[in-house]
């Protein structure tokens, strides 16, 4: 999977985790755990992103922004890499019910965005979103296939 997708699935499903968290709803255990490995693992690299997600959405955070910032991280750092991968397969395997609309959400400020890579990701955010969508109808033999 491309990093620009991968760093946008990671952040949306850390939004949609936090959502449900706030409205009482049950999270599965292993995204639970995974959400927050990613988190600890970009903090120690990339503090001020880790700050801005958590703040959200009762602040605003600049989605295009923190996808680049999570895909330079991930380039960069080999275990930050790893615990977004591992916090998207978390997320195939058991998506949150709103990471459908979290992913749209970082679809359109990409799209905004002026990132040389913008329309493949678009087109690959898409069919997550769609899969994401599947998944809260029936989440049997589904999967994210970017």
């Amino acid at each position: 999977m491309e990093p620009l997708t991968a760093g946008a699935i990671a952040i949306g499903t850390v939004i949609a985790t936090k959502a449900l968290e706030k409205t009482g709803e049950k999270v599965g255990e292993t995204l639970w755990n995974k959400t927050g490995e990613f988190l600890v693992t970009l903090k120690k690299h990339s503090p001020h992103t880790v700050v801005a997600i958590e703040k959200a959405p009762s602040q605003p955070l600049d989605y295009g922004k923190a996808v680049l910032e999570v895909e330079s991280v991930a380039k960069a750092h080999p275990q930050v890499n790893l615990a977004v991968q591992e916090l998207v397969a978390a997320a195939q395997a058991n998506p949150p019910l709103n990471l459908a609309d979290a992913l749209k959400e970082i679809k359109a400020a990409v799209e905004k965005s002026q990132h040389p890579d913008a329309p493949a990701f678009i087109q690959n955010i898409q069919k997550a979103i769609n899969a994401a969508q599947t998944q809260t109808i029936d989440q049997r033999n589904s999967t994210f296939n970017i």
